[in-house]
């Protein structure tokens, strides 16, 4: 029988890292035909842009496919099994395939739909990585704070469960091979070699965890895990959340309607380290988990790439713009339900 094609499932939370840990894998895949499948929460992709524009010798247009009619998780059928299809029939397959989930996204779902008749005898998880922006959770803002709930609970008798973020989190965690701490170089080293401590506690037994600065770990250590991950969903179940065969049951696991997106435009701003202020200042009075995108700098030639989680916002020059291409500026805004969509749209384009 063929050898089972390994895939590595990429998944955490909403500016953990995902993207800038695929950016070095690629970068150091030593001769390994690197396949991505990159899942976007939201209207503008901008993940498969940023790996791209990365200018990556050996990853080509065709070695990044995107799925962007939701997540995978609700899209198994329509959207991930013939796109993991087309990749196994091409006439030299990848070595490796990488599956980049949206921050929203529940890796479960994905990781039993590798057990499809379609895929199930040439393709296998070989690793569920869960990435950590360590820098927020070490400041609680992604994390379930047990002490407060406990008393949540005891004042509220309406609350019965976490928090949506606290609940994602935990079956992220729960599904892990391997839990990528990233963000160290913002952390102490004490603090960093405490909260690994703290996320080994949460995880199953045998679950590794490891600490990283802008996603650069060994390509060895991230792949060849050799889990076989959809062989143990039991081990893997979500805490939270559970998934039906029936299909109105299946639109109503997720709780995807806690969260929201939507796309900004503008034109060229004037300067870029004045715009990431007023971009961090959105985040903070408007409460955004995530803000990423491109723009135009007026008098720059290369495109502006962005990206933010809570107050904290990247920026680099990541290509030249192509001519013909419009010089202005398109944001994906994320958060929690019941944002003020008009309120953020005039603050960006102020």
């Amino acid at each position: 029988m063929p050898r089972k094609v390994p895939a590595t499932v990429v998944t955490g939370f909403l500016g953990a890292g995902k993207t800038t840990l695929i950016r070095h894998m690629l970068a150091n895949a030593n001769g390994r035909r690197i396949a991505l499948v990159i899942n976007e929460f939201g209207d503008l992709g901008v993940d498969g842009e940023i790996l791209r524009g990365c200018g990556i010798a050996g990853c080509t247009e065709d070695d990044i496919m995107e799925l962007s009619n939701g997540c995978i998780c609700c899209t198994v059928a329509e959207d991930f099994i013939p796109t993991m299809e087309k990749l196994l029939e091409r006439a030299t397959p990848p070595d490796h395939i990488v599956i980049e989930t949206s921050g929203l996204a529940l890796p479960q779902p994905l990781v039993r739909a590798f057990n499809w008749p379609g895929i199930s005898t040439r393709v296998t998880v070989d690793g569920v990585v869960t990435v950590v922006d360590g820098k927020a959770v070490a400041e609680g803002r992604f994390a379930a704070d047990e002490r407060a709930l406990a008393a949540q609970r005891a004042a509220d008798e309406t609350l019965d469960h976490d928090t949506p973020l606290a609940e994602l989190f935990e079956d992220q965690l729960a599904c892990a091979d391997m839990i990528v701490v990233n963000k160290t170089d913002l952390l102490s080293p004490e603090e960093a070699e405490a909260l690994a401590a703290e996320l080994a506690t949460k995880a199953r037994e045998g679950v590794r965890v490891v600490r990283a600065a802008h996603g650069a770990l060994p390509v060895e250590v991230l792949l060849g895990i050799g889990s076989a991950a959809e062989t143990d969903m039991d081990a893997r179940g979500e805490i939270h959340h559970h998934h039906h065969d029936d299909e109105e049951d299946h639109e109503h696991a997720h709780g995807h309607d806690e969260f929201e997106s939507f796309v900004v435009e503008r034109g060229e701003i004037a300067d870029a380290s004045a715009f990431a202020r007023q971009v961090a200042e959105v985040i903070r009075t408007h409460d955004i988990l995530r803000l990423k995108g491109f723009a135009a700098v007026a008098g720059k030639p290369m495109r502006l790439a962005l990206q933010a989680v809570g107050p904290r916002v990247e920026t680099y020059f990541d290509r030249p713009f192509a001519p013909g291409e419009a010089r202005s500026a398109r944001l994906v805004v994320i958060g929690e339900a019941g944002l003020d969509r008009a309120a953020i749209e005039a603050a960006l384009r102020a």
